[in-house]
């Protein structure tokens, strides 16, 4: 806020998940997982159906006990942390509260029970943009205000560490948009924040770095623009051309691939486009169009965890 209340509380919020594992029965939910993430960033923490996203954040918020291996906030475990609503604020599911208690009095309940100021309430309210919604009766609030109710109740404790499992589910566009210039906001004040999500173009919008897990394990870690670039082939050529045979023959003599997809168009992979442009001009063919097809978050998310999307 305005009055520096809402500024972080002093020390690091660093995330440290070291050799986590979690068994259940026959099943390996997950697998001597280890990341880090770190204060001041957005970090979209991935993973197909299945992955082992949200047992791990249960985790590391103690509540589910690992079968081996660490997770710690600050150095500390969750359960050993001195004040937990000041230090970590989290949402694992869309905020759920008495159908006929107001949103108002939903947040000065949590207020109290946590021997926190009631005006943090209307504070926290007004920080996701509820606060023309302070009196109605949660029975009558929409999914996407309810995720914003569960946010408010996060951040009552003025938390460094915010935690947030699908936050954007239930938003509309603008509320989407909404939830990307706050949580970019926290982190601006040097806030960790660590956010699973399936919108993962609205990730790459979001997110300083990403975490990808599949089948429990880890399966890439770092800034979005190094995973996203990190791809070996690093992106592909989109070629049409009215003489597509002689090109492909031409290309397949460099060893590139070529496909071709549904508008006729080719895909050539293994060469890049300037390589392209000789290959035709050598061989007398003439382009229609010639553009470099850049990787996204969801083209690489979608590669390394391709096969590995499970039921649990």
């Amino acid at each position: 806020m305005s009055d520096g209340q809402w500024s972080p509380s002093a020390g690091t919020g660093q995330i440290v998940v070291s050799g986590l594992t979690k068994q259940y029965k026959n099943v390996r939910a997950v697998d001597d997982l280890s990341f880090t993430v770190e204060p001041g960033r957005v970090t979209g923490f991935l993973g197909p159906n299945g992955a082992g996203k949200t047992t791990t954040l249960r985790m590391l918020l103690n509540l589910v006990t690992p079968t081996a291996g660490t997770a710690t906030i600050a150095g500390h475990r969750y359960a050993d942390l001195a004040d937990p609503l000041r230090s970590v604020g989290a949402v694992l599911e869309a905020s759920s509260a008495h159908k006929g208690r107001t949103g108002i009095n939903h947040l000065r309940v949590i207020c109290a029970a946590a021997g926190l100021p009631a005006q943090r309430a209307d504070e926290a309210l007004a920080l996701v943009g509820l606060t023309p919604a302070a009196k109605r009766k949660f029975k009558g609030y929409s999914l996407g205000m309810k995720q914003r109710l569960g946010i408010a109740a996060a951040m009552l404790g003025n938390p460094q560490v915010l935690i947030l499992d699908e936050p954007a589910n239930g938003l509309d566009p603008e509320g989407i948009r909404w939830m990307r210039g706050f949580l970019k906001g926290l982190a601006a004040e040097g806030r960790t924040v660590l956010v699973s999500s399936h919108l993962l173009s609205e990730m790459q919008l979001l997110a300083d770095d990403v975490v990808i897990i599949a089948a429990g394990k880890l399966v890439r870690q770092g800034p979005v623009d190094q995973v996203i670039g990190s791809m070996a082939h690093g992106g592909r050529v989109r070629v049409r051309t009215p003489q597509a045979e002689e090109l492909t023959a031409a290309l397949r003599e460099q060893s590139a691939t070529v496909d071709t997809d549904a508008h006729g168009a080719l895909l050539v992979t293994g060469v890049d486009a300037p390589t392209v442009g000789r290959v035709a001009l050598a061989a007398k063919v003439e382009l229609h169009e010639l553009a470099t097809e850049r990787p996204d978050l969801e083209g690489v998310f979608l590669e390394l965890t391709a096969g590995k999307a499970e039921i649990r």
